[in-house]
């Protein structure tokens, strides 16, 4: 399926912006926080002269005070790096045109790719299933945006994976602090999945999880006699909806609770990406919310 990318969502996005909330590092000056001490934007602390120091940066009236020579440190403002993670296993198959989980996700990603780099951030894209599929390398470049989304255009799901694991060792590759965007169903061991998460967070990622659902994933809203096809294992089932809807709606409450508050306790950013809603309400939504929150 060709991946086109709407004008009015990129408009949109656009002019919400994407700044991270927390302090990144990045390699040249930009419009995020970093942690590394300079000499532009907010002061930050004193620290002693030293042979070699621009004189221009002495704190004269400290020195009229204290007859020592300081420099004043700021803090810099940086790019950041966004890892984008696209879940490419077997349950993301599910739905038709444009409520297929996948090439919502697709499209969610390389929408989320422009914006980056539009505001000449730098990306990474990063798909999976049962292991890495496809690792494409950080770059601000325009042209990246189309290398991604060439790339995702020809992503088809396959194996089952855990993602867990697979977001630790993201976690490892990726010292250097920036913002990660999981889009996955999110169909695995929870508790592996919170301790991807929570790795991520330890490392110093901002992070955000759009759980991508088909509608009828959230309402189970079937009737008759229904065969039911696992994607990911050979299971098949025959059954009445009617009679097994209640326990379904009843587990999959018990899994997104456990779920969202394991997310709000790692201050995860948890965004339902329901495929029934249009991308623009989706993502315009999450910027809008996330700029109210500072």
């Amino acid at each position: 399926m060709t991946l086109t990318l709407n004008p009015e969502v990129l408009s949109r996005a656009e002019s919400l912006g994407l700044k991270a909330r927390g302090i990144v590092e990045g390699l040249r000056i930009g419009e995020h926080k970093s942690p590394f001490k300079g000499f532009s934007v907010e002061f930050v602390q004193h620290r002693e002269y030293v042979p070699g120091d621009d004189i221009r940066h002495i704190d004269w009236k400290s020195y009229g005070r204290s007859e020592r020579y300081t420099i004043k440190q700021y803090e810099q403002e940086t790019n950041f790096i966004g890892h984008v993670v696209v879940d490419a296993s077997r349950s993301m198959l599910y739905g038709e045109g444009q409520t297929n989980k996948l090439e919502y996700a697709k499209l969610l990603a390389a929408t989320l790719s422009y914006l980056i780099i539009h505001q000449r951030d730098t990306v990474a894209l990063n798909v999976f299933d049962a292991g890495w599929r496809v690792r494409l390398p950080a770059s601000s470049q325009p042209g990246h945006v189309q290398t991604i989304l060439r790339t995702l255009e020809e992503v088809e799901p396959r194996d089952k994976g855990s993602i867990g694991p697979l977001l630790s060792d993201l976690a490892q590759q990726s010292r250097r602090r920036g913002l990660v965007f999981l889009l996955s169903d999110c169909f695995d061991d929870v508790a592996s999945l919170l301790n991807g998460l929570s790795h991520l967070r330890f490392q110093g990622h901002e992070v955000t999880v759009f759980h991508v659902l088909h509608p009828d994933e959230i309402a189970f809203p079937f009737e008759g006699m229904t065969r039911f096809i696992a994607l990911e294992d050979i299971v098949k089932v025959l059954t009445r909806p009617r009679q097994i809807r209640g326990a379904y709606l009843r587990a999959l409450e018990t899994y997104l609770r456990e779920f969202t508050a394991g997310c709000q306790a790692n201050r995860v950013d948890y965004v339902l990406a329901d495929t029934s809603r249009d991308l623009k309400e989706t993502l315009v939504g999450w910027l809008a919310r996330r700029l109210q929150m500072g």
